[in-house]
């Protein structure tokens, strides 16, 4: 095999910063695409075959303009990079993500879709009236929408944001929980309060909150509502039943933005129970002005071992559900 050079330069203050603690960034990069790095004071050496090459100079390239932006470059950064690589998609996407900014934390730090997978689900809550976001976990469907909804909400583009789930127990019986009613609830709507805060800060949301412009409920109370001019969010909407979605799909008013989000692989309703989930997204699919939006295990940004976590258990029940199919013809010819 024909083993080649290319060679590129970078100021020593992104060097680092790219390299990764312990250059950890570094050796990931050489054992991925299997080429040699080495650096001299601030020329990048790569060495290998000439698509391993070129492959790695598009990595440093997108790597080296992200740390210019004044981005941290994380080991999820260089994995998604790897994976744009890998899969022949365009390596400069990552730069282009990095340009649409939604909002900022309370610390100034800005929110914006790090996967194709998480813009394409940005860009359809902007345009549709309704979005379903569906994904594993870890793949920010929550706090993206959270995020959308309060920069409506700054904005004026609404009035108030309206935040609700399913008060169904992951699996655990809790048995009798202490306190008046809200306290009884709380737990249950713990993540979207966790959200809200980061994004929005803990005063601002109470003050509004207290105003009646910001609601955190469980589902159960949205019936007998209207809901105009509104950015309502239905979060862990697999836990729905069909009629628990459609009486909250009917309570859509005019002006209002609506998304809904969920994880088919963690439901927690009864055994043999429907998820109101998986029927709307078979009696609405034809429907205009709904947008579906299926995130994968390559759009989770939490840490990189829950990527890992979610694609082995992908393909642990796809191996169960072979299974069973196998099962089922075998059993079928028997009957015969």
């Amino acid at each position: 095999m024909n083993m080649t050079e290319k060679t590129m330069t970078i100021e020593a203050e992104h060097l680092s910063n790219i390299f990764g603690q312990f250059d950890s960034n570094i050796k990931k990069i050489e054992k991925t695409l299997g080429v040699t790095v080495i650096v001299r004071e601030n020329l990048v050496k790569f060495i290998g075959n000439d698509n391993a090459c070129k492959s790695a100079q598009e990595v440093f390239t997108q790597l080296y303009e992200l740390s210019k932006r004044g981005n941290e470059i994380t080991e999820q950064t260089v994995n998604y990079e790897l994976s744009l690589i890998l899969e022949k998609q365009d390596p400069s996407a990552i730069v282009t993500l990095d340009g649409d900014i939604i909002c900022h934390t309370i610390q100034g730090k800005p929110v914006k879709p790090k996967t194709l997978g998480q813009k394409k689900y940005v860009d359809s809550i902007r345009k549709n009236m309704i979005t379903f976001g569906i994904g594993p976990a870890g793949t920010g469907k929550t706090y993206l929408a959270m995020a959308m909804a309060i920069t409506a909400f700054k904005n004026e583009e609404v009035s108030r944001i309206i935040l609700t789930r399913p008060a169904i127990e992951a699996g655990e019986k809790l048995g009798f929980l202490p306190g008046d009613l809200q306290s009884k609830i709380d737990p249950y709507l713990r993540p979207l309060y966790d959200a809200l805060y980061q994004i929005m800060g803990a005063d601002s949301f109470l003050k509004n909150q207290e105003k009646g412009l910001i609601e955190v409920a469980p589902l159960a109370y949205m019936r007998g509502r209207t809901l105009d001019n509104a950015f309502i969010i239905l979060d862990e909407a697999q836990n729905t039943t069909p009629a628990q979605m459609k009486m909250f799909l009917t309570r859509i008013g005019f002006g209002s933005k609506v998304v809904i989000t969920g994880d088919g692989s963690q439901k927690d309703l009864a055994p043999n129970t429907q998820s109101g989930l998986d029927v709307a997204l078979k009696v609405l699919s034809n429907v205009d002005e709904i947008g579906k939006c299926q995130l994968t295990a390559n759009d989770v940004v939490r840490h990189p071992l829950v990527q890992k976590i979610v694609k082995a258990y992908e393909k642990y029940e796809e191996k169960i559900e072979k299974n069973k199919k196998r099962k089922a013809v075998v059993k079928k010819r028997i009957n015969r």
